[in-house]
């Protein structure tokens, strides 16, 4: 019985925790059913290393964006850099950008700044924002709302952790929300409660790997291979078969990611 194909939404596999093992992990996960990943360069200067592993395997895609805690440290992100690269044909999303306040609060002038400036290339270029969030709740509902107003733009609150007045409003604007391996610990049950509330058709999942691998490899080198657990915690949430919640993934990436639909065949 071959396994219902699967998208691990965000991943990072330019990180030197895949070195040397980079091959090997893309075909364990085909092997487990993840036919697409989506590798996220976090800082632009390594947008050639996260180009190339797109190029180099079929089911990769990538996006690329100054993550918040490297606001303050890279060269400001320009508009037009930005979408030079989404010209090309496995680009599929503008980020992750977004507000970090629990580890970088004294850099907030320039995460926002560069916030502002993801923003706009997401709507002049109609990709999806990826959206990282920690700690700023107030603000970063605030910026997206206003912006959204002044013209409209598709997201996705990548690795989902914050308070459902967030999450409300997130969804309330047709945002995607998307579980990471968060929702698998034991002590997850209000990150769990306020997914149960969420539309099933605004919802994506990730493995955030290397980070956040679920249980049993929790505490371990997370891999998209992985994405399939936080698959299955995510449909006994919504309690429906795993085949198909994961079909209903499938819909709503595509549906948010369309470019994605025709980057190349899965697996």
């Amino acid at each position: 019985m071959s396994l219902p194909s699967i998208t691990d939404s965000h991943c990072h596999l330019d990180f030197s925790d895949f070195d040397g093992n980079l091959r090997e992990t893309v075909e364990k996960a085909k092997r487990s059913g993840v036919g697409r990943m989506v590798t996220i360069c976090t800082q632009l200067k390594d947008e050639p290393k996260v180009r190339n592993i797109a190029e180099k395997f079929k089911c990769v895609l990538y996006a690329a964006g100054t993550h918040p805690m490297n606001a303050h440290n890279q060269p400001m992100i320009s508009v037009p850099d930005l979408l030079e690269i989404a010209k090309h044909p496995k680009f599929v999303g503008i980020g992750e950008t977004g507000l970090d306040y629990y580890y970088t609060s004294e850099t907030k002038k320039d995460q926002k700044k560069s916030l502002l400036l993801h923003i706009e290339a997401a709507q002049r270029s109609k990709l999806p924002l990826i959206i990282h969030s920690r700690s700023a709740d107030k603000d970063i509902a605030e910026i997206l709302e206003s912006e959204f107003k002044n013209a409209e733009f598709t997201c996705v609150m990548h690795c989902f952790s914050s308070g459902r007045d967030l999450a409300i409003k997130m969804l309330n604007l047709g945002f995607f929300l998307s579980m990471s391996g968060i929702i698998t610990f034991p002590k997850s049950n209000e990150l769990r409660d306020i997914f149960s509330l969420a539309p099933i058709d605004q919802v994506l999942v990730e493995t955030d790997s290397p980070y956040l691998a679920p249980p049993p490899y929790r505490g371990k080198r997370n891999e998209p291979a992985y994405v399939t657990f936080t698959a299955q915690k995510g449909a006994e949430i919504y309690d429906i078969s795993y085949e198909n919640f994961v079909n209903q993934l499938e819909k709503n990436f595509e549906r948010l990611f369309p470019k994605a639909v025709n980057s190349g065949p899965t697996q």
